[in-house]
């Protein structure tokens, strides 16, 4: 597993490879939203469309709005979801930009009930080897959700300097030896394939090193990875935009699934409701930006059950985090 994945299984479909949606902690999604005011979930990741389909089948009242970068998962959800008809409306975006795309779908500030975060890389991408995702196949150096965009994972590892490359690895893979790869990827440029990575990667850490924790490349990947697509500081603006969207009654829920991500989560979250976070030594300090009128649901996070993680194992790092948002009597609607 390269970072956090979101367990959706390709299928081959015409010569397509379809986002088979088998998604992580669907009923404990559902009934975080059963309590919601009729309107509008925008599921911000909206993949295969598994949470999608989960929420519009519980709550013949809701309409949904599914965004996502990912042109093949654009397609798929369209797909999956065509039979809910007019609730359904799927578009092409990143959750950065949620505002944007909720206001030109004519979904304004204060009218949503429900908004879904489902964050990380999807098997799909993961296991299609030529998305350049994984450490386990040999490809090019690709890693983009968005395979519109400039920057591939190949950018990154040739055209970074040293010290950069450190950094975004160590704080982004959280890797001790950080500081080694970075010397060694720069020593072996050009490199063109996944393999090429994963082999600098391997020289670089020292051989005890190498035979515990998981696969040597694992953290590297997921750093990289999280840089070519930005994926922190998308979250970041995509959490600050869209509690602002929630109408009173409803609710922000992120899926995180390794520990930065729901780092943010969680003081963010806590941030909002004036709560200090679970696990805290100290009072959370509230920005000026904080918002009255947040009540966190969760002060420490849901995991999915044994059962699940037995059957779809991809799903046992998972954090599910909800939040909110309530009138100015302090009532949730």
């Amino acid at each position: 597993m390269v970072g956090p994945v979101r367990p959706e299984v390709p299928q081959g479909v015409g010569g397509e490879v379809a986002f088979e949606h088998v998604p992580v902690m669907s009923r404990e999604v559902v009934e975080l939203l059963m309590p919601v005011p009729a309107g509008v979930v925008i599921d911000a990741t909206v993949g295969g469309g598994g949470h999608a389909r989960g929420v519009l089948e519980a709550r013949p009242d809701l309409d949904l709005l599914g965004i996502d970068r990912d042109p093949a998962a654009v397609a798929a959800a369209r797909v999956r979801l065509a039979g809910f008809g007019g609730r359904a409306r799927i578009a092409s975006g990143g959750f950065e930009d949620v505002a944007d795309i909720a206001a030109t779908n004519g979904i304004g500030e204060g009218t949503v009930v429900g908004i879904v975060f489902d964050l990380g890389v999807s098997s799909p991408q993961l296991d299609l080897p030529e998305r350049g995702f994984s450490y386990w196949s040999d490809a090019r150096l690709d890693m983009r959700m968005d395979s519109a965009q400039e920057l591939t994972a190949a950018d990154v590892v040739n055209d970074y300097s040293e010290q950069d490359l450190a950094r975004i690895i160590a704080a982004n893979g959280e890797e001790r030896f950080a500081r080694r790869i970075a010397r060694r990827i720069v020593q072996k440029r050009p490199l063109r394939t996944t393999a090429d990575l994963v082999e600098a990667i391997k020289e670089a850490i020292p051989a005890p090193a190498r035979r515990r924790g998981g696969h040597p490349a694992r953290r590297t990947f997921q750093a990289i990875r999280m840089e070519v697509n930005q994926e922190l500081p998308n979250l970041a603006a995509g959490l600050d935009e869209s509690v602002h969207l929630l109408a009173p009654g409803g609710r922000a829920l992120v899926l995180a699934y390794h520990s930065l991500e729901d780092r943010m989560v969680k003081e963010r979250f806590a941030a909002l409701s004036g709560r200090e976070p679970a696990g805290t030594a100290r009072p959370l300090p509230v920005p000026t930006t904080a918002q009255p009128g947040f009540r966190l649901l969760t002060r420490r996070p849901l995991r999915p059950g044994e059962a699940e993680v037995a059957a779809n194992p991809r799903a046992a790092s998972a954090r599910l985090r909800a939040l909110e948002k309530v009138a100015a009597d302090g009532t949730a609607r």
